[in-house]
């Protein structure tokens, strides 16, 4: 089966106009037209290009040569996928790879293209179950990560003021790698996003030791990474470019790494480190939803769960068993016989 580069070029390639890359690309513009983030559009191309090359190899090459038979045997084909490391793909891309083409052949048929969807009644499996409990990271962890960047160099800098950034505010990476020198509000001690998921803006509030880190990072730091003065994305690379997001979760990762910590995630283990100390510490769930930017309390209760030490001390206060009797001096269960 095609990689991910060739696929991308097979969907790129001069195609005949009533073929299946042809419609694809008229879907993507028409997409873009509509104000659909860059993100999103990239990750429906690559799933488009996906069902584009296993049908290339099947001969098939317009939309309306696709059945609903075809659609189930590619449903089967993504369950069996192995990327080039030989893993499966996570269900979550499976769904995810079967919703683009299910929206892509329901955008035909609104548009007259297409007579009927024959990935409309597809049966996709549902995600029970599927979001366990990360644990997040420990206060000891996080200030173990937070003394790994070299502050003598300017990226090292830059990495601290990220590394600040995530753990005072939960942002997501895209967010924070879209993050410009205007966003920064020192003087409301907030930072503002813009376009973040969902196309929404919101202000976050950070922390003073995290905004102290920013004004060294932007006096000390970024003058020395910047390259075009016109430039004013906040978080620059070496070259003087604003930070890709997967070399944002890479350096990430290999900071923790350094720090030996073996939890999941990388950016992501920092947003969900943030809501799940808020919550430890009495915040309200619904003031972690704004900061987290979720449209929806289930989203962010999915991400911080319900907070082990609230419900422990909410089990201390109420529960008539939870405490000892003290006699004296000494612990003395009260143990029946």
């Amino acid at each position: 089966m095609n990689r991910p580069s060739e696929r991308a070029r097979l969907l790129a390639l001069p195609a005949a106009p009533d073929s299946l890359a042809a419609w694809m690309l008229r879907y993507l513009e028409a997409m873009q037209i509509q104000h659909q983030s860059a993100t999103g559009l990239r990750v429906r191309r690559s799933r488009l290009a996906h069902f584009n090359a296993w049908c290339s190899e099947y001969d098939i090459a317009r939309p309306s040569e696709v059945t609903h038979e075809l659609m189930t045997r590619f449903q089967r084909h993504v369950y069996f996928y192995r990327k080039a490391n030989g893993e499966p793909l996570v269900l979550g891309s499976q769904i995810e790879t079967l919703r683009a083409v299910q929206a892509w052949f329901r955008w035909l048929v609104r548009h007259g293209h297409l007579a009927s969807n024959p990935a409309a009644d597809l049966e996709l499996p549902r995600l029970r179950g599927q979001y366990a409990l990360r644990d997040p990271l420990t206060i000891a962890e996080v200030e173990a990560v937070l003394a790994i960047p070299d502050l003598a160099e300017p990226y090292g800098l830059r990495d601290r003021v990220i590394l600040e950034l995530f753990y005072a505010t939960g942002i997501r990476r895209q967010e924070l790698a879209n993050l410009a020198i205007r966003d920064i509000e020192p003087a409301r001690g907030c930072l503002h996003v813009r376009q973040g998921k969902g196309r929404k803006d919101r202000f976050i509030p950070v922390g003073e030791r995290a905004l102290a880190w920013l004004a060294k990072y932007q006096s000390d730091a970024r003058p020395q990474l910047l390259s075009d003065p016109a430039e004013t994305r906040l978080f620059l690379n070496t070259q003087g470019l604003p930070l890709s997001i997967n070399a944002l979760s890479w350096r990430i990762r290999n900071y923790l790494d350094r720090a030996g910590v073996t939890k999941t995630g990388a950016c992501h283990l920092f947003r969900h480190t943030m809501a799940t100390a808020m919550l430890d510490n009495g915040a309200d769930i619904r003031h972690v939803q704004e900061m987290l930017g979720h449209s929806l309390i289930v989203t962010t209760q999915r991400y911080t769960h319900v907070s082990i030490a609230r419900l422990k001390a909410v089990h201390t206060a109420t529960h008539p068993g939870a405490k000892l009797e003290r006699r004296g001096d000494v612990d003395d269960p009260d143990v029946a016989d």
